[in-house]
């Protein structure tokens, strides 16, 4: 990293980094008390109330990809890109009533492999097993690699120092603490961010004007002010299906349909999806403003921490970190805890040791999050393409899960050929459209080709569902 490039001084850094590892340790351990049984630590005693399920849902959400990708998209595709990535919201807002709907069916369930057992059997279970790992391992790959990228972007912080760091921090206090510990912390990085996230934006507008940005880019980069510009047209559709994809099949949002209390899981939702909704926005404005700033941008997905460093200098610089490193530790606790869980409760608890204990299970939970902290330290060690490319690689993959997830939980008519070549057909087709097109299709087509063999295969459908074998007890 080139001396010019670096806006925060190493030692302060460092001293931040410290201060933010020792709270968020501190309340780990400090949550995690009370967690007695393996129903304790991964659903917090199924008592979570609307203020932290809200706070819970934005945070989450809010993820490093929200504070740096949307950024990026800004940059790479103009105005459309910075509101194609807000389309994600909607995955939350939609999935308030699906919430509300798995609690109803499934007052019992752990989590979303549980759904996909008992409503499809183990064939279906068994590929849904796998996108959603693969899914899980990729978007915290991604989130670990954005903590690298930030301390060598503000503070010339090697990137394998920064991203071993953040990632350790988060593994120690889930393990310690679970979800209840994820919630809580959720609760203070939530307003964290946004309050960081208004202030930065403001202070760009005190350095620039609307009408100066908009020259800018009519002069050096008229495509991004194009209404019509095909790849970010397209993107606007990818992005709000991939976000639909993400929410609804994954156990970070499953294991909080469980953990919140009666009454509490849509309200949450759907309050958290309109909290998140402007955020990218206003990330996505920041790139923008990078031209007339006169800010180099040496990697897109380093946009958002340099523009507002250049702007706020300093404080900036410090404000940023402060921002991300909350959006980093909201997203990874809390897929560290939910990705756990699941291998916890469908590999561990359902296939290989039926038998062990609620004080066992709790235990073999805290190892999984250990060893899912490792596997994604190997994995980000060598730093592979940019954030988006990332993370998209995995969008024909949760496209194609979403219509066995939404006809499953309100159709009867819905079974199991339907779901196993939903998601195979989608994902094999997409993951092609992938290579062969660009990534700003790959979850549209999937979601698409999901989309006409499972209504084909519902029509055809001579059997009904008994909605009461989802009430399987733990």
């Amino acid at each position: 990293m080139a001396e010019d490039k670096v806006f925060l001084d190493p030692t302060v850094g460092w001293i931040l980094l410290a201060l933010f590892s020792a709270l968020w340790i501190g309340l780990g351990v400090y949550w995690g008390r009370r967690n007695k049984s393996f129903e304790d630590h991964a659903l917090a005693g199924r008592n979570v109330g609307l203020a932290l399920g809200t706070a819970t849902a934005a945070a989450t959400w809010i993820t490093s990809n929200t504070t740096m990708l949307a950024p990026q998209f800004a940059l790479q595709l103009g105005i459309w890109g910075m509101l194609a990535y807000s389309t994600a919201a909607f995955g939350l807002i939609l999935f308030a009533p699906m919430a509300k709907r798995i609690r109803h069916l499934m007052p019992h369930g752990y989590t979303s492999g549980d759904f996909f057992r008992l409503r499809y059997g183990r064939v279906a279970w068994a590929i849904f097993l796998v996108f959603t790992l693969f899914y899980s391992l990729t978007w915290l790959v991604s989130m670990a690699m954005a903590g690298g990228i930030l301390l060598e972007a503000l503070a010339g912080i090697d990137y394998v120092w920064g991203m071993s760091v953040i990632l350790a921090v988060c593994v120690i206090y889930t393990m310690r603490g679970g979800l209840a510990a994820v919630i809580g912390t959720d609760f203070i990085q939530s307003l964290i961010i946004i309050v960081g996230i208004c202030v930065t934006g403001f202070a760009v507008l005190q350095n620039v004007s609307v009408s100066e940005i908009h020259a800018n880019l009519t002069a050096t980069k008229p495509a991004l002010l194009d209404v019509l510009f095909p790849a970010a047209i397209m993107a606007i559709f990818n992005n709000l299906l991939f976000g639909l994809g993400e929410v609804f099949h994954n156990n970070v949002w499953w294991s909080r349909a469980f953990a919140f209390r009666d009454g509490v899981a849509s309200k949450a939702f759907l309050m958290g999806g309109l909290v998140w909704l402007p955020i990218p926005v206003a990330a996505g404005f920041i790139a923008l403003a990078s031209g007339a700033l006169g800010v180099a941008v040496p990697s897109a997905d380093m946009v958002g921490p340099l523009v507002i460093a250049e702007v706020l200098g300093g404080v900036g610089a410090v404000a940023i970190f402060i921002v991300v490193f909350c959006s980093l530790a909201s997203s990874i606790d809390s897929l560290l805890a939910a990705t756990s869980d699941l291998i916890t409760e469908d590999i561990w608890r359902r296939l290989l040791h039926p038998k062990t204990s609620v004080e066992g299970l709790k235990r073999a939970a805290q190892w999984v999050t250990l060893a899912l902290g490792v596997l994604t330290w190997l994995v980000c060690l060598p730093r592979i393409g940019t954030l988006a490319t990332v993370l998209f690689f995995a969008g024909p993959l949760v496209g194609s899960m979403i219509w066995p997830i939404v006809t499953g939980l309100y159709w009867r008519s819905a079974n199991t050929v339907g779901a196993v070549g939903a998601m195979v057909l989608g994902a094999g087709i997409g993951l092609y459209c992938y290579f062969a097109i660009g990534w700003y299709v790959a979850t549209l087509i999937a979601t698409a080709v999901s989309m006409v063999w499972t209504l084909g295969a519902c029509a055809f459908a001579k059997g009904r569902f008994d909605w009461t074998r989802l009430k399987e007890a733990a």
